[in-house]
């Protein structure tokens, strides 16, 4: 069941990605400045948090880091993580019309989404590279791992777009309640904080959450210089938690799928 559905993915790449450019364009329709916005936005608020926190609170070195780049390493996969759940979720809503049509697969417009918030993030995987440099930390081979974590994330955020975009065609305050799982996820994922700081018998909460997995493999790709296999426990949960979602999401979508017509 997940195959078909992630076939239909690899067989339809260009036409995914044809619709993931012509959806950056449509929402940023009319506004002076256009796609821009799309990366102006997270550029600020990455820009606020440095101030208030190392200009204003002057917050420390992590780990003989500089804060902001301490920072900016969990922050970047965040965005992505959370850009692409709340986009997805809404995919199927914002374009009922095709939901329609009998040759359209309705599968493909959460993944539309995803790789729309794809490309803004690997701007700022760019834009993350440079601010190394200019802090004097120069790209290593363990930089290569971030496709390993891209391709992690894309299936993670996959499988549960898959299960609230189905569900929030009949049940409209999902999309309310996702955006509050977001907001709660942010601060339940080390991002502003090491794991170090919380109470080690709290730890394995934390690594249950597989958004952990992604952040921490960015900071040990840009900072730590570690492998993902050198944490073999901590992939296998992450992995177990991706397919099971990946199997939910292709179950439930696939049962909700001849009813949508009906409730859009």
């Amino acid at each position: 069941m997940i195959t078909g559905f992630l076939k239909d993915v690899f067989i339809k790449q260009k036409f995914i990605l044809e619709m993931s450019k012509k959806d950056i364009k449509s929402r940023y329709l009319g506004s002076f400045l256009g796609v821009v916005w799309a990366f102006i936005q997270p550029t600020v608020q990455i820009l606020i948090f440095w101030f208030v926190f190392q200009v204003g609170f002057k917050s420390a070195p992590v780990d003989n880091f500089p804060f902001i780049l301490w920072l900016i390493s969990a922050m970047i996969p965040w965005f992505f993580i959370s850009d692409s759940i709340i986009g997805a979720t809404n995919s199927i809503i914002d374009n009922s019309y095709l939901v329609k049509k009998i040759v359209f697969r309705v599968s493909i417009l959460p993944i539309v989404r995803i790789y729309s918030a794809l490309f803004i993030h690997l701007f700022f995987i760019c834009f993350m590279i440079i601010m190394f440099a200019v802090y004097g930390y120069l790209p290593t081979v363990y930089y290569l791992q971030i496709f390993y974590y891209l391709f992690a994330s894309i299936l993670l955020v996959l499988g549960i777009s898959w299960i609230t975009s189905s569900l929030v065609i009949f049940l409209k305050d999902i999309g309310q309640f996702v955006g509050v799982l977001v907001q709660f996820g942010f601060w339940l994922t080390p991002i502003f904080y090491s794991i170090n700081t919380v109470p080690e018998k709290y730890h394995f909460l934390l690594k249950l959450n597989p958004a952990f997995y992604i952040v921490e493999g960015y900071r040990e790709t840009f900072i730590y210089h570690k492998w993902f296999w050198e944490h073999p426990l901590l992939s296998l949960n992450f992995w177990i938690i991706t397919i099971l979602l990946l199997t939910a999401g292709t179950f439930i979508f696939k049962k909700l799928r001849p009813h949508f017509a009906d409730v859009l």
